[in-house]
C-alpha cells in the first residue's frame, strides 16, 4: 500500500511564498507612499516658488499707507533708473552713497522720509544745496495724484538727489539703507496726512503713522550704527478739542478731534518710549497748516486756486454755531523748512547702541507756525485778487467730521532754542505759490484778462 503524500512541505512552501508576497506589498506600498509623499512636496514647492514670482511679499501688503488698489512693491529709483534695480546692485549702491555723503566734511548726512512730498522735496534741497547728504525715501503713494510727486522727484534729482523708492514699514529695506550708509539724522516726514480722509480709509493712517513710525525707530535703534538722530513731523492737530489759544508744547494734547490727530499723538507717546529705552534722540515738530509751491492739492488753498480758474463753486466752512469764521494759521513752506533744519542742526547724538541705551537722550517737541491765524474767508479774498477771478462760494457751517474751527501757534521755544522766526505773511506766500501754480500748470492764458495782479511767471521760483 503506497504512502500518503507528504503535505507538510506544501504547506510550509505556500506559507513562505505568501509570507514573500505580504513582504513584498508592503514594500510596494511603502515605495508608493514615499513617492506619493516626495510628489507632494515637489508640488507644493513649486507653487511656493510660483506664488514667489508672480506676488509681491506679504509686508508689502500689511503696511502701506496707500489705500488698497495703489498698494506697490519695493524698488524703483531715481526718475532715471528702472524699477529693475536691486538693493545689491552696484548702481544702486552707488546711487545711494553719492546722494547721502556730505560735500562738506562737517556736514549732515540725513535720510528723509517722504522726499517727494511737499515739505519732505523742500527740506532735501534746502540741505543738499548747503552741503548735506541726503537720501529720500517714497512709496508714491496715491492718496492724491503722484504725477506731482514724479515732478517734485525729477526736480531733486537735478540736484543729485537720489529717491529710494520704498515704504517705512519695510525693515530689509531700511536695514540695507543704514548698512550702506552711516546717516547722522533721520528727517521723518513720510505719512498718511488728511483729516477728512480717515473716515474712509482710517487704516491707512495706523498702518503709516503709526506701525511705520515703529519700524523705523525699530531700526534705528537697533540695527542703525551709529544710532541716528531723529526729527519728525507731528501736527498741530494734537490740540484737537484744546480751546486755550495761541497753542502753548504746555497745554493738554490728549483730546483729539480726529483720527489723524490721534495717530500724530500716538506718534509723540511712541517717540518717547523708544527714547526712553533705547537713547534716541527724538524732536517732533508740530506743523501748522504749511503752504506754499508744489503744495498739496488736498488743501485748501491749492483747490481753491484750482476751482475758482475753472470757474467752479468753492465751499466756505464756518463754525458749527454760525458766529465766525473758521481760521488757520497758515505758516509758508520756506518758514517751516528753517525750523526743520533748525532742529536738526540743534539735535543731540542718540546715546544708544545695538538696542542698548547707554546714557539719557534729548527728546523735544515744538510748534513751527506762523502765529497770525487767517480766516478763510480772506484767504479766499487774497486768491481772487491775485487770480483776477472772483470765486463762487457756498458758505456752510463746518461738519462734525475732524476738523477744528481755529489753529493759532505760539513758537516762543522754538525761537529760543534754535531761532526759529517766521516771516512770510499769506498774502505774500500766496503770491509765490500762484506764480508756481499758473506756471506748472501751463493755464496762465486761459484766464480772462491774465492771472490778475501783474504776476511775471518768469518770476517763478524752482521751488
Amino acid at each position: 500500500m503506497a504512502s500518503p503524500p507528504d503535505t507538510s512541505k506544501t504547506t510550509k512552501l505556500e506559507r513562505y511564498n505568501s509570507y514573500l508576497r505580504r513582504i513584498n506589498t508592503a514594500r510596494l506600498l511603502t515605495l508608493s507612499s514615499q513617492l506619493l509623499f516626495r510628489t507632494t512636496i515637489l508640488a507644493a514647492l513649486l507653487l511656493i516658488l510660483l506664488f514667489t514670482l508672480h506676488h509681491p511679499p506679504l509686508s508689502s501688503f500689511s503696511f502701506s499707507s496707500s489705500p488698497p488698489h495703489s498698494h506697490r512693491s519695493l524698488l524703483s529709483s531715481s526718475s532715471s533708473s528702472s524699477t529693475s534695480s536691486s538693493l545689491s546692485s552696484h548702481s544702486f549702491q552707488r546711487q545711494v552713497l553719492h546722494s547721502a555723503t556730505p560735500r562738506n566734511p562737517t556736514g549732515l548726512s540725513v535720510l528723509v522720509t517722504g522726499a517727494a512730498g511737499f515739505v519732505g522735496s523742500h527740506c532735501s534741497l534746502a540741505l543738499k544745496k548747503r552741503g548735506d547728504g541726503v537720501l529720500g525715501l517714497d512709496n508714491f503713494n496715491s492718496y492724491y495724484d503722484p504725477s506731482l510727486k514724479r515732478s517734485r522727484q525729477s526736480l531733486l534729482s537735478k540736484h543729485s538727489i537720489f529717491i529710494v523708492d520704498g515704504d517705512i514699514n519695510d525693515s530689509s529695506l531700511l536695514k540695507t539703507l543704514f548698512d550702506l550708509t552711516p546717516f547722522t539724522h533721520i528727517l521723518h516726514l513720510a505719512a498718511q496726512a488728511g483729516v477728512r480722509y480717515a473716515m474712509r480709509n482710517p487704516q491707512s493712517y495706523i498702518s503709516s503713522n503709526i506701525a511705520g513710525f515703529v519700524s523705523l525707530l525699530e531700526v534705528a535703534a537697533k540695527s542703525a550704527d551709529p544710532q541716528p538722530s531723529i526729527v519728525w513731523a507731528s501736527s498741530s492737530s494734537v490740540y484737537g478739542l484744546n480751546v486755550e489759544n495761541p497753542f502753548s508744547e504746555l497745554h493738554r494734547t490728549d483730546r483729539p478731534a480726529s483720527l489723524y490727530a490721534a495717530t500724530k499723538k500716538a506718534g509723540e507717546e511712541i517717540a518717547h518710549t523708544y527714547n526712553h529705552i533705547y537713547g534716541l534722540s527724538i524732536t517732533g515738530l508740530r506743523f501748522f497748516t504749511v503752504y506754499g509751491p508744489w503744495g498739496r492739492p488736498d488743501m485748501a488753498y491749492f483747490f481753491f486756486t484750482k476751482s475758482i480758474l475753472s470757474g467752479k463753486p468753492i465751499t466756505v466752512f464756518k463754525t458749527q454755531d454760525g458766529a465766525g469764521e473758521v481760521a488757520r494759521d497758515f505758516t509758508y513752506i520756506d518758514d517751516v523748512v528753517k525750523g526743520c533744519l533748525g532742529a536738526l542742526d540743534t539735535a543731540e547724538k542718540s546715546t544708544g547702541s545695538g538696542g542698548k541705551k547707554k546714557g539719557q537722550a534729548q527728546l523735544r517737541i515744538y510748534n513751527l507756525g506762523n502765529t497770525s491765524p487767517v480766516p478763510v474767508g480772506k484767504l479766499v479774498g487774497i486768491l481772487e485778487g491775485l487770480l483776477g477771478v472772483k470765486a463762487k462760494k457756498n458758505v456752510v457751517k463746518m461738519p462734525s467730521n475732524g476738523d477744528v474751527p481755529y489753529t493759532h501757534a505760539n513758537v516762543s521755544l522754538a525761537e529760543h532754542d534754535f531761532g526759529y522766526r517766521p516771516t512770510t505773511d499769506l498774502a505774500a506766500g500766496l503770491r509765490k505759490f500762484v506764480k508756481w501754480y499758473v506756471q506748472y500748470y501751463g493755464i496762465k492764458n486761459k484766464v480772462h484778462g491774465g492771472v490778475g495782479g501783474g504776476i511775471d511767471v518768469s518770476e517763478v521760483a524752482s521751488v
